[in-house]
């Protein structure tokens, strides 16, 4: 077998391991090199050996620290072998200072505990107001950040009060402060938008935004909240809990508050708008209004009066030939009904000598068969009536 025979086999049997193929392994950072091609070179060591490491350009690329000789380390990779020295190392993928990955798992963990209570949900989130009276702000009551907000706040929008809360931002105690901070403007009720926040820092730095008491004390705020935590790559689980997140306090101060320029130039491009459009229906009311004034019924209305009246006569003069033509068509029909009416009733067939018998008991007689002899009887002539005997 050759020397790299050897050396590949070894690789080989190396890579078959699972064990191998994904771990993390914790150490100090010695003879630490950056190379022109952005991959890194390095060892990682304890009290009992040495590791060679290497990171590569990629994955050197997602990293958010520099990495320096004797900082403590959990790097995460592969354990291969290379050949041309026949030294095994590990190829690292990911990396992070020590103690931050315990961090991380305690972050993820109560992430997920909080989006499943739905502390998260958009339909949770409250609408910033567009102007705001005073701007709560809780904060460190010293440094860039306060300073920053102050700064912004009041060159951007005069009208609003800045009320500060002195918070302690990092450390034991933070968590508990920045809460009291949020829960004060709640019960004093004497803002209408709180910022919450700090400057930039490590995870360890900006660990009391991701505390469980200021997630809810941010979600249970009746005041909308804009979380300003750090710088806009930092993260924090306030930022996910708030009605607003800013990628830093000055960003957040701007987003607090209008632009007095802006609302300025709005104002005056609507003073404008409304001049114009008030001139052009001025203007069309002013036409309208000569339009009118030179019809014939401004200028001459009795005129139109007489006209009119003319008009009514010929109405008149319709209704009444109408009226005429209708009762002529009435009479006429009424002579007709009465002929046939005459021609029908039984006082004509009288007239012309008939009569009508009737019994004693009122029964018109139309047979013989009816009476007998000694019975009285009435007949009915056109101009009375006769009482009789049947004889």
């Amino acid at each position: 077998m050759t020397v790299g025979q050897l050396n590949l086999f070894i690789k080989d049997i190396l890579g078959q391991i699972p064990l191998l193929s994904s771990i993390k392994i914790r150490g100090e950072i010695s003879n630490f090199k950056s190379h022109s091609s952005g991959h890194l070179y390095m060892s990682l060591k304890d009290e009992t050996g040495t590791l060679r490491a290497v990171m590569f350009r990629n994955a050197a690329f997602g990293l958010d620290f520099k990495p320096e000789n004797g900082m403590q380390v959990v790097a995460e990779g592969r354990v291969g072998v290379y050949e041309r020295d026949g030294q095994y190392q590990l190829y690292i993928n990911s990396m992070m200072p020590d103690g931050k990955g315990n961090l991380h798992e305690q972050f993820e963990k109560l992430k997920a505990k909080l989006r499943a209570e739905g502390l998260f949900d958009a339909s949770t989130k409250k609408e910033i107001p567009r102007y705001p009276k005073c701007v709560g702000v809780v904060t460190a009551p010293t440094g860039a950040a306060v300073r920053d907000i102050i700064n912004i706040l009041s060159r951007r929008y005069k009208a609003a009060d800045i009320c500060l809360y002195p918070a302690l931002v990092q450390g034991d105690g933070a968590a508990k402060s920045i809460s009291d901070g949020i829960k004060y403007f709640n019960n004093a009720k004497n803002c209408d938008v709180i910022i919450v926040g700090r400057g930039g820092g490590s995870i360890e730095d900006l660990w009391a935004f991701n505390e469980e008491v200021v997630a809810r004390a941010i979600f249970e705020s009746e005041i909308p909240v804009i979380s300003a935590v750090g710088h806009e790559t930092d993260f924090t689980i306030a930022d996910f809990v708030a009605d607003l997140r800013a990628p830093t306090p000055s960003a957040a101060a701007e987003l607090a508050v209008p632009s007095a320029e802006e609302l300025f130039d709005k104002f005056q491009s609507a003073k404008t708008r409304i001049k114009v459009a008030t001139n052009k229906i001025l203007e069309n009311r002013r036409l309208l209004l000569k339009m009118y004034a030179d019809k014939q019924v401004i200028r001459d209305p009795i005129s139109k009066i007489n006209e009119k009246g003319i008009y009514l006569d010929h109405l008149t003069k319709l209704f009444e030939n109408s009226l005429k033509s209708v009762l002529g068509e009435k009479q006429q029909l009424l002579g007709i009904s009465m002929s046939k009416l005459d021609t029908l009733s039984p006082l004509g067939t009288l007239s012309r000598g008939y009569a009508v018998a009737k019994s004693f008991d009122g029964a018109i007689v139309k047979s013989t068969n009816q009476v007998k002899a000694g019975d009285s009887m009435t007949v009915r002539v056109s101009d009375g009536e006769i009482n009789t005997i049947v004889k």
